[in-house]
């Protein structure tokens, strides 16, 4: 036995004091411990199949496997082999990403990895989900590509993009080496008592790494595609919901890659051209136009010459992160039914094409060795993009916004027929899962049939015009006057403001706005509450019987208590799903679990309009007891309607979300979440930020 005690402790000695207090005094069995047997797992020459029919499966999957010995790593050569299998599983998963964004991809996503099975071996696992009836050519796909590595290996630039992107991520880790999860060191302790991994911290491993990492070449690495061999205990699995391959479909398979290897009639991997820069020419820097300083927060707001109003902090929560949020008015609520469709397609198609002004797969290798990302969201009532960068890569991330708002994207004929086909998928996986059924049924009642709540159906997709997607998406982030930009992190203002100016004061001026720039002029979104009580049961067919229950009431927030009211509606639902849980769990033994959820997106963003939502009480259940557990659950929120809480219960839940909160403060994006919060309910948003303790005061309910 081992126990591990990892945290912030202001006296480690005194932990240890305490565990040998606990645990000092256990008498260990006086004879032996047992001996931990070891059961070989027998392997196989041949090749394995099974195809397995699921009625309601969410798509079709293919999935093989590959057996071997586990090794150990305990030497400096162990160490880098393991870097050299590593680099093997990225490049190749970078190889099935581009070939999933390919004319006619022969599956939606692909990927390869290694992972431990049981103790004397571990396993290589490549899975892909494809379309259906497509099984068989995913497969033959899969096969082809570790033929194909086998065969020529992986290109210098293959292996120098991998290899960057490997140098990037333990250079993040070593400097936020003292801001590391505890749970992540108390984990790296259990691997080494239970399967004697080595922990050799992490100061040790970046030293390894940034040593070993620029030696491992292409012929290191090709090595590990010899355990994707169909020979090395090999077992190919495929799901469908209908049946469309057989064993002996798979069986060809098989033999046909392997001829086709024999004979090296695979050609080699053809490579895109990729881009040196990502802004091919440099922008206009904009100029600070108006600058106000909030020394109550620690926060600086400008005003740009192009509009945008940018409000960054500097914080030292991790060392290696900078976090950034861009928001404006003006969402899907301004759609007519007529477009909602094809505009809310917009975003999918957009990102299939590139956003940023190069595909997906290109932009992949344009980004390798840095550390930046950014993606954009488009809801009822605010659009936003929102980026996580490290502050030495801050550029990159800003010439990514810049990108953004400068890109037009127009549809082409294969990324809109892969976007498409995903979707008819997607589709067709909900049509056949019975909870859909369900969830459809139940956003029609609580929403009044609001085609905002609608679910995409087939004849609806194929309405969509890519045209008029792509034009939606474009006008989105097209105006930088209606922005706001929050930027929070290790950032130094007399580097960070410079590239501030550059790229986002550097994104053109429109002439006129395509979206309303106050929220008072944005349009509510077309639903309404249920009238009356409605109980409804929805049927469905099955594999096997289950029951799902879902209690929904409706919320209207006041607006003079309507930001405090949103925190205590938050503590509510914990108190509830507590209180239900202990009925329906504990008491009656009918449940394993209960959610209590809050939806409060119905309104838009108003300082004097009131916000409108639900809560709900979902949990599963057997069927035949549905309706007694509905019973049970009404009965606990009349008895709380009624007696309400107890104190303890009150000071429970606080407590509960007190540590949340404190916990939460931790991450610079509870931060930039907060001031887009403000932003939306209040003009002033910086002026106006509430003090967050205060929601954790007592109120008498």
């Amino acid at each position: 036995m081992a126990v591990f005690a990892v945290g912030d402790f202001p006296d480690t000695q005194a932990v240890v004091e305490l565990i040998k207090e606990h645990f000092g005094q256990k008498a260990s069995i006086s004879c032996p411990p047992p001996v931990i047997p070891e059961f070989p797992v027998p392997s196989h020459i041949e090749p394995r199949f099974s195809c397995f029919v699921e009625s309601e499966a969410a798509g079709s999957a293919v999935v093989i496997s590959c057996k071997m010995p586990a090794g150990e790593i305990k030497t400096v050569k162990d160490y880098r082999d393991s870097l050299a299998e590593s680099i093997f599983h990225c490049a190749l998963n970078q190889r099935l990403f581009k070939l999933s964004r390919r004319r006619d991809p022969p599956y939606f996503s692909c990927s390869s990895a290694a992972d431990a099975l049981v103790r004397p071996v571990k396993a290589y696992i490549m899975t892909s989900s494809c379309r259906e009836k497509g099984t068989v050519e995913a497969l033959e796909s899969m096969l082809v590509e570790v033929a194909r590595a086998r065969l020529y290996g992986f290109s210098e630039r293959e292996i120098s993009i991998v290899r960057a992107l490997m140098m990037s991520e333990i250079e993040s880790a070593y400097l936020e080496r003292d801001q590391m999860q505890s749970t992540s060191l108390r984990d790296e302790y259990l691997q080494h008592f239970l399967r004697e991994e080595p922990v050799v911290g992490i100061d040790y491993e970046a030293r390894l790494q940034k040593t070993l990492l620029p030696y491992i070449s292409s012929a290191e690495v090709v090595k590990f595609a010899e355990n994707f061999s169909t020979t090395s205990s090999c077992v190919i699995k495929i799901v469908e919901p209908r049946a469309h391959a057989s064993l002996e479909d798979l069986k060809a398979v098989v033999l046909k890659v392997n001829t086709l290897e024999e004979k090296r009639s695979i050609p080699p991997w053809e490579e895109e051209q990729i881009p040196e820069e990502i802004v091919s020419q440099s922008p206009v820097p904009g100029i600070i136009v108006d600058k106000v300083e909030h020394p109550g927060i620690g926060a600086t707001e400008m005003i740009l010459s192009n509009g945008m109003r940018v409000c960054y902090k500097c914080t030292d929560f991790l060392d290696d992160q900078v976090v950034f949020t861009g928001f404006a008015y003006g969402g899907l609520s301004e759609l007519s039914e007529d477009e909602y469709t094809s505009c809310t397609m917009g975003s999918t198609i957009a990102g299939e094409i590139g956003i940023f002004g190069y595909r997906p797969s290109v932009l992949m290798d344009m980004l390798a060795g840095k550390r930046a990302e950014v993606g954009t969201k488009v809801g009822a009532y605010i659009r936003s993009f929102s980026g996580d960068c490290s502050p030495s890569d801050l550029e990159t991330g800003l010439q990514l916004v810049y990108q953004l708002f400068t890109t037009k994207v127009e549809p082409r004929e294969e990324e809109v027929k892969i976007v498409m086909q995903m979707a008819e998928e997607a589709i067709y996986a909900q049509e056949r899962d019975p909870y859909t059924a369900f969830a459809n049924r139940s956003r029609e009642i609580n929403y009044g049939n609001s085609y905002f709540f609608k679910p995409i159906r087939i004849s609806d997709l194929k309405k969509v015009n890519p045209i008029r997607a792509c034009e939606y998406f474009n006008s989105c982030f097209k105006d930088p006057s209606a922005f706001t930009v929050v930027v929070v992190g290790n950032i130094d203002p007399a580097i960070s403001i410079p590239l501030i100016l550059e790229y986002l004061g550097g994104i053109p001026k429109v002439q006129d706005t395509v979206q309303p720039l106050s929220r008072e002029d944005l349009k509510g979104l077309p639903f309404k509450f249920p009238e009356t009580i409605i109980r409804e049961v929805v049927r469905s067919p099955m594999v096997e019987a289950q029951c799902f229950v879902q209690l929904g009431f409706p919320v209207v927030l006041k607006s003079t208590m309507m930001t405090e009211d949103i925190h205590y509606v938050g503590f509510l639902s914990k108190l509830l799903e507590t209180k239900i849980m202990q009925v329906l769990r504990f008491k009656y033994g009918q449940v394993y679990s209960v959610n209590v959820g809050v939806f409060l997106g119905g309104n838009k963003p108003s300082r004097s309009g009131d916000v409108r939502g639900d809560i709900s009480v979902n949990f599963s259940c057997d069927p035949d007891m549905s309706s007694r557990l509905v019973d049970f659950v009404l009965e606990e929120i009349s008895y709380l309607q009624t007696e309400g809480p107890s104190e303890e219960d009150v000071w429970t839940i606080l407590e509960i979300e007190q540590r949340a909160h404190e916990n939460g403060l931790q991450c610079r994006k509870i931060i930039t979440g907060w001031i887009e919060f403000c932003g939306a309910i209040n003009q002033g948003f910086i002026q106006e930020m509430l003090d967050p303790p205060s929601w954790f005061k007592m109120r008498d309910v």
